[in-house]
């Protein structure tokens, strides 16, 4: 690492103590650099949060805004839900730490655990409204069970409108190894693509490969190794169609 990102970078291991003592342990911080991104995280506070430890890699959806670069377009992203590796459903936020030629060199993560703060609107909402009372009298109509494509609200909450420069992150679950990310992943394009995981043709395998490339997954140095053990073929076989697709 050049010793102008390793500057900013000091900044942000302040920051991140700082951050967890002021916040307090219902937030965990998290400092990743992007110089080794299997073992992405180099400063943690209140980690007892996610179950994260320091050395853990990036997540899926961080590896693709590296891939595609989005990260130009907005500094950060805000309130996303995530699932820690303890299973406790997370409020995240991200910063995009940049260095002064305009390079992604680390990302600051806070993860709230609001879970107590959920469970107990809820028992204060049951005691206005005990849950078999609105289980047995509430109906609807089902016509009205899905909103038609386009009529949805954007972030700011008017029709069309919102803040470019802070975009929500799709929930993820936060991963303590780079096996596990590319596991994610594949179980994220199996559900999208209506795949069976045990039994791919060749087309569908070099279709899961692209998106694989496409998301940025292969950015992991070990991502190729984890990829062939999940889908059951040989490291070779994995490597002859990224050699396909990047040729294509």
């Amino acid at each position: 690492m050049n010793t102008e990102n390793h500057s900013i970078l000091q900044h942000y291991i302040k920051l991140t103590e700082f951050l967890g003592r002021t916040l307090g342990p219902d937030y965990e911080i998290v400092l990743h650099s992007l110089e080794d991104k299997e073992r992405s995280i180099i400063a943690i506070s209140n980690n007892h949060v996610s179950g994260q430890e320091l050395g853990a890699p990036l997540s899926g959806e961080i590896l693709q805004i590296i891939a595609d670069k989005s990260y130009h377009n907005y500094s950060y992203r805000t309130h996303y839900m995530g699932v820690s590796a303890l299973g406790k459903k997370l409020r995240s936020s991200t910063l995009f730490i940049e260095n002064t030629s305009d390079e992604l060199i680390g990302l600051l993560t806070i993860n709230f655990d609001d879970s107590k703060y959920t469970d107990l609107a809820k028992q204060l909402l049951g005691l206005c409204h005990p849950d078999t009372f609105v289980e047995t009298n509430f109906r609807y109509d089902e016509t009205y069970k899905e909103i038609p494509a386009g009529q949805g609200k954007s972030q700011s909450g008017e029709p069309g409108t919102g803040n470019p420069s802070v975009q929500p992150l799709s929930g993820e679950t936060v991963p303590v190894s780079g096996g596990e990310t590319v596991n994610e992943a594949l179980s994220r394009i199996f559900r999208e693509m209506d795949l069976n995981g045990k039994s791919l043709s060749q087309s569908q395998r070099l279709a899961v490969m692209e998106r694989l490339e496409r998301d940025g997954v292969f950015l992991l140095k070990g991502a190729v190794k984890d990829a062939a053990l999940a889908l059951g073929i040989s490291q070779a076989s994995v490597y002859r169609y990224l050699s396909k697709i990047r040729r294509e």
